[in-house]
């Protein structure tokens, strides 16, 4: 039974990091479960880790066929610019990767630009996994040690922490759409481009 439970996680931490900034973040999904059926932490931390970097991973395969139909070609090229500057496989580049994951910003902005530029996605994972492990299991610790009730996790998902993570997710994509970054990191100078989407 507990088994299954931990496939659950897997699952739901896939299925809240697979769409772009709906639903609540894959740490809450851990929290839940592992209070509401005592699972072993650790367990869950692993599972719900794991979960979320196969959602990520298969966020960013998606999101170009998205970007492909709706976003306009000069834009999407100007994220491949961004993009080919991820694909860098330089501690520089893991580092930045694990230091964003770190802190308590969506991952969501990092994994649009890197679908978007169609780059190798496995080569921001490792960063990824251990900067995420990190983040989720201060989350998941901190949520087991102040959740008294199941309750009290169900309230939780609509919490201004929640809600205000949503909206700076939002704004983060927001900003790396529409800024020029050609612009930006060649000629140093900052300028912002509203008309980048398709006629469908």
């Amino acid at each position: 039974m507990n088994s299954m439970l931990y496939i659950l996680v897997l699952l739901a931490s896939v299925v809240v990091d697979i769409v772009p900034f709906i639903g609540p973040p894959a740490w809450i999904v851990m929290v839940f479960f592992q209070i509401r059926y005592d699972l072993n932490i650790w367990m869950v931390l692993v599972t719900g880790v794991v979960g979320s970097g196969m959602g990520r991973y298969l966020y960013s395969k998606y999101i170009y066929l998205l970007s492909k139909r709706f976003i306009k070609p000069k834009k999407n090229e100007d994220m491949q610019f961004l993009g080919a500057r991820l694909a860098n496989k330089s501690w520089k580049v893991q580092l930045f990767v694990f230091v964003y994951t770190l802190v308590p910003l969506p991952s969501t902005p990092l994994f649009t630009v890197a679908g978007c530029s169609k780059i190798k996605t496995l080569n921001l994972l490792p960063a990824f996994f251990a900067g995420k492990f990190i983040s989720d299991a201060i989350m998941v610790f901190t949520g087991h040690y102040v959740s008294v009730n199941i309750d009290s996790i169900v309230h939780g998902l609509l919490t201004w922490n929640v809600l205000a993570g949503t909206l700076i997710g939002i704004l983060l994509i927001f900003l790396f759409l529409f800024i020029d970054w050609r612009k930006l990191l060649e000629e140093k100078k900052f300028a912002m481009n509203f008309n980048i989407w398709n006629k469908v």
